[in-house]
């Protein structure tokens, strides 16, 4: 019996999630870069408000890039996207919810979207859009990193503010990196604590 390998023509939603330092922008670009190689045309976002390291590319901790597209909105996506079979966006928690319409339209229209972004805010709660996107996507993988604080599995990012814990009503949005925050386990982050007002 022959057996023929057709290309898969539907669309499929990829969602990459965990804690700061877990990999999340190094995986989105290790899977952009295997579909260039394959003669995939790959295009990436990433929103404005990522200034870190280089304006007009994504760029893991450890230094690996990819060129990207800087936009201010999701609805932007769709003015670059006709000629790409692959979509890349990063850093996901920063978008507005239009993100989640956009990116069913891209998967119902053929194309492979592949998302990277903070499952948890600096509170250790559900961040932004991206309960969403996980509950719409077709694969989620959930990175972890390594407490610095112990070593064990890290699912949190801790906010220091001169050194010490983040307070809760600090605002949600702090664009930083080693200087601001630091992974850690469920044991040693330091949940900020609601204050409540009469």
């Amino acid at each position: 019996m022959k057996f023929e390998m057709t290309k898969y023509e539907g669309g499929w939603i990829e969602v990459i999630v965990g804690c700061m330092f877990s990999g999340k922008s190094e995986e989105l670009i290790r899977r952009i870069k295997r579909a260039i190689i394959a003669n995939q045309k790959a295009v990436v976002f990433k929103p404005k408000i990522d200034n870190r390291y280089d304006f007009n590319k994504v760029v893991s901790h450890n230094g690996i890039s990819v060129e990207a597209i800087v936009i201010n909105n999701s609805n932007e996506i769709r003015n670059y996207v006709n000629d790409y079979e692959v979509i890349g966006i990063d850093e996901a928690q920063f978008f507005d919810n239009e993100l989640i319409d956009v990116v069913e339209e891209l998967a119902d229209n053929g194309k492979r979207v592949i998302i990277a972004g903070l499952d948890q805010d600096f509170r250790g709660e559900p961040f932004g859009i991206i309960p969403n996107l996980m509950a719409i996507a077709d694969s989620v993988d959930k990175l972890h990193a390594i407490c610095v604080i112990c070593g064990a599995v890290a699912t949190k990012s801790q906010r220091l503010i001169n050194d010490k814990p983040a307070s809760y009503n600090d605002p949600i949005i702090l664009v930083g990196s080693k200087e601001t925050y630091q992974p850690r386990c469920r044991k040693c982050f330091n949940k900020p604590i609601k204050s409540h007002t009469n």
